[in-house]
Order: C-alpha cells, then structure tokens, then sequence
C-alpha cells in the first residue's frame, strides 16, 4: 500500500534482524535470567546484549585500557550503564540519597551523571551488581523501565520553576505520558525484582509483540522556553495555557538529530506541526502517532527507522490524517506560540508561588567528588536538609526547587563550599554540552565529555579577546554522529569522526529552530579554534544589536540556512 504522492505506507523487505531478536525475545524476557548466573564473563552474550536496553542498560567497556587487557588476553572489563525512568525530571531528596550512596559503594567510577534526557544514570556497574541496582531503584520507587532500545523513552518537561502551576499540570501530563507508553510485559519485574512469572498471555496493545521500529522521544514544552530541544523529539506537546491555566497542547512530531557518515539518506530534522488538541485528547492523540509509526515505520533499515524517515516517505499530511483516524481526533489550528529562550537560568529564581528556585550548572552533568571541588557530596549536603524537590533539567543541570526564604542562605552556602556554584561561569560554559562518549561509550570515534571544558576555555579566550566573553553561544560537542549531545540543534556544532577529528557544523540559533549546516569536514580542534577566532571577530565587529552569533553568520552570508534537511542539508552552501 502506498500514496501516490510519497512513498509506500509500509516497506517490504527482509527485516532487520533486531526484528528477529524481539520477536523471540518471549517479551523481552530473553535468556537474561540465565546469563546474569554465569560467572565466566562479565558480559551479556547473544541477544541478551541488545535485549537489556529495554531494561534500561548498556554494555560497556572501558576502551582506555581495553588494547591492554587484549594484551594480557582478558575479556574487556564490561560493567553497565544504567539510566533511571523519571518523567520530567523530578525526584526527591531521599530518593536522590538513595542513588549517591549506591553510586558511591557499586559502580566502579562513583559518580552520577545527569543526562539530557532529564534523568540521571550510573556508569560502572558490575553485573554482579545490577540486580540490586534495579531493586535499590524498586525500594524507591524508581525504574529503568523503558530508557533505551524501541520504545517511547524517558519523557521530557520543559523545568520552568518560576511558573509553577503551570509547571506542575505539564510535568503531570508528562508522566501520564510516559506510564501510558509503557511496555506492559512483566519481563522487567520478573528478572531484576524477582516477581513469580504470571500464568496469563503477553500483551503489548500500544507498542505490539515487536515493539517500535527504532527509539522513540517525547517531550512536553512550555513557551517560551525551549530548554528540552523540542525539535530532536519524534513527539512533542507544546503547552497552551489560558488565564495561567493549561487548556491543551500543540503538536508537533518527527524531530530527530541522528545521521551517519557519509550516508546521505540520513539527515536530522526538525519537528513538524499537526495543530493544536484539547488535554482531554492527549493521551489518546499520543497512542496513535506511535502505534502509526509502530506500523509504518521502516523495519528493514534501523538507520531509517525513526519517525522522521516515516513522514518524509508517507508525507506529512497522510501521517496526520492516520493519527486522526486512529484517535477520533481531529487538530485545530496551530495555536500562536514563540520561544525566546533555550537553556537554564543558573543562580536563584523567584517563583509564583513565592518560593526560590536555585539551578547550579552541572559541566557535562558529571557528579563526582574531585580534589577541592566535591560536587556529589555537595548535593548529598543539600539533600538533607532540602524539603522540597529536584529537578534534573534537559540541559544536564540541576535545581534544587520549592526552597523557603529560610533556608535560602543555608543551602548556598553548602553549594559554594562543594564547588556547586561559581560566579566565574561564562555565559559560552553555561551554554555548551556534550555526550559520553570516550571511554565508556562503544560508538565514541573523537573526544567529547572529556574534550569539552578544556576547549571551551580556548573559546572563552577567543571571546575575550573579541570583546565578547560575556555573550552566550551555544556550542555543543558530539564524539559520533548519532546525535546525543544535540549539536544540530545548536550554533556551534561538532560531530566526531576519528580522534582530534571533528565536522563542524555552525549556523543554528540560540532558540533551537534551525538545524547548522556543515562548514568543514574532518578537521582538528586546533583548526575548528582558528575558524572560530576569525568568525567571532567578525561577529563582534558587524553583528546588530542583540543577533546571536548563528543568526549573524546566516545574515552575513557566511553560512546558507538548511531550509528543508530532507533536500538541501548536505548541499555545500558556505560561501
């Protein structure tokens, strides 16, 4: 079946085989009960490897010492990462507590790491360890369930404090949005909770027996801050509100930022909007964009599995019209909405409600304690006395929230005394980002977590230099091209290739509507620092008033906007 116009409706061919293992996956079930007993390796064997991302894992190995442990003739030191479910980013103090004593006394590397995706994840787990990793998360109250491989993950919520009922009614609909979503096979509680396996018939009615084509992402946004990066999003629910209060959402599906080296049938894309529902319709407006992209998308290519491959074949208006067939939903126009800001706000913030709302910046969303600048203990320190709630941001910060006037001062003064607040950040530093990936991840080609601060300050010098050290850019760094520090949707962007080796991508906007296209290919740091010199100088010098630095090098035909990634992304338009 297929439009006349586009593509076919479903492709044909021979399936991948991810779609032969979750097929005989029993659920999700796998062997992985049997292989957790095996004491000869440190490792998932078979499809256990790939089926414990639907349990919220990774396996990896750390590849600083992996050329030496071949040497000895050793199996690389595998330990898992495992991420924590946590819809719009909100946990408790005391369940914040429970995660810093675990990093501390069960994961090789004792520290915690705040992701983009709004939630926090271990690195260094043993598998000896995993089960009561996943039974500290039960005890309070937490999960893995469903944070990686073909499923809707983690659910993302704009962490806005100073809007505070606002707030609350989206980060609500958020989390009814993840728990909807979620697998319904008892496969998780069974092997890491020990649960008796129930006598009835596995049912998936939402994600089906093979669950999703590819990984699917959700968020829920309100204008006019942008802080989850909407546009690298399959789904995405932007906040209408009337008289303070949230009447529905704009819905806007099939944003995606992964790519691959030189495959130009990979390109990212930004989010396309279908109108504006009322609240009553979201959930089950929700269920049809994935069970429509459960059945169309591409099950024999996973590098064109998304939901942003799925509408550039069928078209954007047979999707949509499938999603208003299967929700009994019709969209109403768009209602008007804009976004004036990305990132988080460090420093203190007043609420409505009159509380303070204090948001450290976290660089690379790392917590670990270093020599003079213990930053897990530090937010341990505040945990204890905290009686209101954390919120992990999409931005890999922090903030302590719902803070009385009375506690205030104290809790600043325990976060200066850890290192957690310098008045010395730049607004370039507050604004960067960067994924893993060396020495954990096993796709990492070039530097990127480790990269960053270093380089950073390189550009600060640049900046001031220029007269312009005070000024935000947002600059993000990506070790490989599948897109998880989001550095397509920034003004500054590099995508690793190989090490010290770097695409560098410039022209996105300080909102994150515009995808950057690529200045350069392959080039080292050293020369991405001297492009950078000169375009900054150029930009301190003939830039109008208040344009940021992506939007002066569009303006200065310098750069060519990517207007359509689906045609003209890879097109060289650099003059």
């Amino acid at each position: 079946m297929s439009d006349k116009k586009y593509g076919p409706l479903i492709v044909e061919g021979k399936l991948s085989d991810s779609e032969r293992m979750k097929r005989d996956s029993d659920y999700l079930r796998g062997t992985i009960k049997d292989d957790l007993k095996n004491g000869l390796t440190g490792g998932f064997e078979g499809d256990n490897f790939l089926l414990i991302r639907f349990h919220g894992m990774y396996q990896q190995d750390d590849r600083d010492i992996r050329a030496e442990r071949t040497e000895q003739q050793l199996e690389p030191r595998h330990a898992m990462m495992l991420r924590c479910r946590l819809p719009g980013g909100i946990i408790t103090p005391a369940q914040w507590l429970k995660i810093d004593k675990f990093a501390s006394e069960n994961t090789l590397y004792g520290s915690i790491r705040i992701t983009n995706r709004q939630t926090f994840q271990f690195h260094g787990i043993l598998k000896g360890d995993l089960k009561p990793a996943h039974q500290m998360l039960h005890e309070a109250g937490l999960d893995s369930l469903a944070t990686a491989n073909d499923v809707n993950r983690n659910v993302l919520c704009t962490s806005n404090p100073v809007q505070s009922e606002l707030h609350s009614e989206a980060y609500q609909w958020a989390k009814k949005i993840s728990e909807h979503l979620l697998p319904r096979t008892r496969a998780y509680a069974e092997i890491w909770l020990n649960k008796e396996k129930v006598a009835v018939t596995d049912e998936e009615p939402i994600l089906g027996k093979t669950y999703l084509p590819r990984k699917f992402k959700t968020s829920v946004v309100i204008p006019p801050v942008n802080d989850v990066d909407l546009h690298a999003n399959d789904m995405n629910f932007v906040a209408i509100e009337q008289n303070g209060k949230l009447i529905g959402f704009n819905v806007l599906v099939g944003g995606g930022l992964a790519m691959t080296h030189g495959d130009t049938a990979t390109f990212p894309r930004l989010a396309s909007e279908f109108g504006f529902i009322f609240l009553k319709d979201t959930l089950a407006v929700a269920q049809a964009i994935v069970t429509t992209q459960r059945d169309w998308g591409n099950r024999t290519d996973r590098k064109n599995a998304k939901t942003k491959y799925t509408l550039e074949r069928v078209g954007i208006d047979v999707f949509k019209q499938e999603t208003q067939r299967r929700s009994g939903v019709t969209f109403s126009p768009v209602r008007p909405y804009t976004f004036t800001l990305r990132g988080d706000q460090p420093g203190w913030l007043k609420g409505i409600d009159g509380h303070w709302h204090l948001t450290l910046f976290i660089e690379n969303g790392r917590l670990i304690d270093l020599p003079g600048k213990p930053l897990k203990t530090g937010v341990a320190e505040i945990a204890k006395i905290h009686r209101g709630d954390f919120r992990l941001t999409a931005n890999q910060n922090l903030i302590i929230a719902g803070v009385p006037q009375a506690k205030k001062e104290n809790i600043e003064l325990i976060a200066r005394a850890h290192g957690l607040i310098s008045d010395s950040v730049t607004p370039l530093r507050e604004n960067s980002m960067a994924c893993v990936s060396f020495p954990t991840c096993p796709l990492a080609m070039a530097e990127a977590e480790r990269f960053l601060p270093d380089f950073i300050t390189c550009v600060e010098n640049i900046m001031l230099s220029h007269g312009v050290g005070g000024e935000p850019i947002v600059l993000r760094v990506t070790g490989c091209p599948n897109g998880c520090a989001r550095a397509m949707l920034s003004e500054v962007g590099l995508v690793g290739k190989a090490p010290d080796r770097y695409n560098l991508h410039l022209g996105g906007n300080r909102t994150g509507t515009r995808i950057p296209r690529m200045y350069r290919e392959n080039i080292s740091s050293a020369v991405i620092l001297s492009i950078l010199d000169e375009l900054i100088g150029r930009w301190s010098t003939e830039r109008n008033s208040q344009e940021g630095f992506g939007d002066y090098l569009i303006r200065a035909d310098i750069i060519k906007p990517v207007l359509n990634s689906a045609v003209d992304f890879y097109e060289a338009k650099v003059v």
